[in-house]
């Protein structure tokens, strides 16, 4: 592990703060709403952020998230439904890691149609102490002709769409009971509440984007997908994991054709061997660094 100069990064990411808070009228009552709890985690984020590389660290345990589940469908198309598109997605490429690479441990947070709270997704890959947490969704944009994949890293939203996608998967908060209590006041749909996020990019974000980059290379080189490219937003399933970590939007489920092809049999193969090739990569590459 190669660490560069802390001490200056820490101070940037203080200085950050500060200017922030500077700017916020009504932080006060923010940080009332938001809970101490959840300002000391980011807290303790900005101390460890950006201020690390990784390398030379095994990979041998790996989450595999299927989005939404059980009375919460997700997105939907004219025939789909985010959270079956997701789940079989999901075990395709879980299955491809258990037969190809016997040495790596691989935990679903589900493997059937149930519902399960973002803590709940992250707990699961903090306490199994994971050493890649994957995300897999379809998107949708009804009325508008949008197509193509993109993977999410832990970051600050650039523009209004990035912001849009964080807040709708953000939203399934909003069905768990005691949501206000449990997410300490996260508000999914409020811009305050994102502030968190923008302080403390995590520690592991490198790595994130180093896999999710490899993620979109073989979407667009070898299964033929159009990518949308690597972006950053604020998900707070990945905010919450302490290692790294991505999001994928699989393709559109609100665009015909993307919708048959992810309902079909060989689109999803497609689409898990794809991520299966950008793990196997990934796993090589970080294994391999001295």
């Amino acid at each position: 592990m190669v660490k560069v100069n802390g001490y200056l990064a820490c101070c940037e990411k203080f200085t950050t703060l500060r200017k922030v808070i500077s700017n916020l009228p009504h932080i006060a009552t923010f940080l009332r709403n938001i809970g101490i709890k959840v300002l000391l985690i980011a807290i303790t984020l900005l101390n460890s952020s950006a201020s690390f590389y990784y390398s030379g660290t095994k990979v041998s345990t790996v989450v595999i998230d299927p989005g939404h589940g059980g009375r919460d469908p997700g997105t939907a198309g004219k025939n789909t439904k985010e959270k079956d598109i997701a789940l079989k997605i999901s075990l395709k490429f879980g299955a491809y890691i258990e037969k190809n690479m016997p040495g790596v441990k691989v935990i679903y947070t589900r493997k059937d149609d149930r519902y399960m709270t973002l803590e709940d997704r992250a707990e699961m890959a903090n306490k199994n102490k994971a050493d890649l947490f994957i995300c897999i969704h379809a998107n949708s944009l009804p009325g508008a002709p949008a197509y193509g994949t993109e993977t999410f890293v832990m970051g600050l939203h650039k523009d209004k769409g990035n912001f849009e996608v964080a807040k709708r998967e953000n939203s399934v908060i909003l069905m768990d009971e005691n949501y206000k209590e449990r997410y300490e006041g996260f508000d999914p749909s409020s811009p305050e509440s994102y502030i968190l996020f923008t302080l403390s990019q995590s520690a592991y974000q490198e790595s994130s984007l180093r896999f999710a980059q490899k993620i979109e290379e073989q979407f667009k080189g070898k299964v033929g997908r159009y990518s949308r490219g690597v972006k950053q937003a604020g998900f707070w399933v990945l905010w919450r994991t302490a290692m790294p970590s991505v999001l994928i939007e699989t393709g559109f489920l609100s665009n015909a054709k993307e919708e048959n092809f992810l309902a079909s049999d060989q689109g999803q193969d497609l689409v898990a061997a794809g991520i299966f090739r950008a793990f196997k990569e990934y796993k090589t590459e970080m294994e391999s660094i001295n």
